[in-house]
């Protein structure tokens, strides 16, 4: 099912508060800024920072590809 639009119009980093990449298919919320992915379990994003998952330079690598490639927007312009 995925996000609601709403909702990711509205979601940032709880650490610095800037937008996040949303991977639909792979049910993560990801921040290039920090390297810190954050899973969607059920449709409900775990913001909880010390929950999130920091990513090496290779997943960072693929993630950003994947963005480029999907056309993957953030979820809001700051």
């Amino acid at each position: 099912m995925g996000l609601d639009a709403r909702l990711l119009e509205i979601l940032a980093c709880p650490d610095d508060k800037g937008p996040l990449l949303y991977f639909a298919d792979e049910d993560a919320l990801y921040n290039p800024r920090l390297r810190r992915c954050y899973r969607v379990e059920d449709d409900i994003p775990n913001m909880i920072i010390d929950e999130a998952e920091t990513v090496d330079d290779d997943e960072h690598e693929r993630l950003m590809g994947k963005a480029e490639a999907e056309s993957i927007a953030y979820t809001f312009n700051p």
